[in-house]
């Protein structure tokens, strides 16, 4: 058996049911994605791209074979929609590192209050509007199906904006996935939600900090960054 056909073929069994290698690989995938993230390096968006393409022919079960028996069309949805927002944040964080010098990519920063309503009237209206999307499909669990799939893009969004805030819609995303996944029988996405909850507090905790101790320079003298943004 090739790497290819490894890939899209081999299982493995987790908690007696079977298991697609490429759920595993693509949460691998994602998970460093966030670790990069997390260090604000540019290499966190094609890494996560990468884990889109993977997981998005797992959620797809009905089309790809997969020995789950539930299609969750959120979370496939949000691959797609994911790889296009990543397309945004590298193409960002890699201009924001030109301007600055070759430094980090993203000077973490709170959003303003315009920005966070911003944020709270969006994720409103798309998890109303992805609900009865996702529920005529026939998506396993609409409800919160919709607002992993609403959350997500606006966590994708806020990192690559460089928003302390986009941490907190992870944590949040990840608090109402965990037990959708779990119930559907992806288990190992479920695992790995578990492990981003716990990163996505550690990430909070360090660009929180980072904030802070750049908030000085930043209010004497706006980034050529910010200005033009």
């Amino acid at each position: 058996m090739g790497p290819l056909s490894w890939l899209l073929d081999a299982q493995v069994q987790v908690a007696g049911s079977p298991v697609l290698a490429r759920e595993i690989v693509g949460n691998a995938f994602g998970l460093v994605s966030a670790l990069l993230g997390l260090r604000r390096l540019v290499w966190a968006w094609p890494v996560g791209m990468i884990g889109n393409a993977l997981l998005l022919t797992v959620f797809l079960g009905g089309v790809f074979a997969t020995p789950q028996a539930h299609d969750l069309y959120g979370q496939a949805g949000r691959q797609v929609f994911f790889f296009a927002v990543s397309v945004y944040g590298w193409w960002r964080w890699q201009r924001n590192r030109r301007a600055d010098g070759g430094q980090a990519a993203v000077v973490p920063r709170w959003a303003t209050g315009r920005e966070r309503l911003m944020l709270l009237v969006a994720a409103v209206l798309g998890t109303a509007a992805a609900y009865p999307l996702l529920k005529a499909l026939g998506s396993w669990g609409p409800l919160p199906d919709a607002w992993i799939l609403t959350g997500s893009l606006l966590a994708t969004y806020g990192m690559a904006r460089g928003w302390v805030e986009f941490w907190l819609l992870w944590i949040a995303v990840d608090a109402v996935g965990v037990p959708l996944l779990l119930r559907g029988g992806f288990y190992p996405s479920a695992v790995m939600y578990l492990i981003y909850g716990a990163l996505c507090v550690w990430g909070f905790a360090a660009w929180w900090r980072t904030s802070r101790a750049t908030r000085p320079a930043a209010a004497r003298t706006p980034t050529y960054t910010e200005a033009i943004a």
